[in-house]
């Protein structure tokens, strides 16, 4: 499911990693699964792994998470990707997302006694 088609906005990061692999030919492959999956967003790479983001649209969280987690697999080969597994993934709704961009995000929570 890619942006536009209903639910709620996600914002996916999912991190794979595996054998070294020459950076140039990891850019390339990259190159390549951003023009099968425009909507991607940021993506950093080494030689031995990589993180993707992108917006995704679902009715839920565990909906967009399994097609995150097939999406390198999926473009394996068309893109040609390394075969490296996925080994991070990240799932947020828009709010929290935007959330963290707040001051205070990352400040300790209040304390409370029961």
């Amino acid at each position: 499911m890619g942006p536009g088609q209903g639910g709620r906005l996600w914002h996916v990061t999912v991190t794979v990693t595996g054998d070294p692999v020459e950076p140039l030919l990891v850019r390339s492959a990259l190159n390549r699964l951003t023009e099968e999956r425009p909507f991607i967003g940021p993506v950093g790479f080494t030689g031995q792994g990589a993180s993707v983001s992108y917006w995704d649209e679902g009715d839920s969280m565990l909906d967009v998470a399994s097609l995150a987690l097939r999406m390198w697999d999926e473009h394996r080969t068309s893109a040609g990707l390394p075969s490296w597994e996925v080994v991070g993934l990240e799932v947020v709704e828009k709010s929290v997302h935007d959330a963290r961009s707040r001051p205070g995000f990352g400040s300790a929570p209040q304390s409370f006694q029961l």
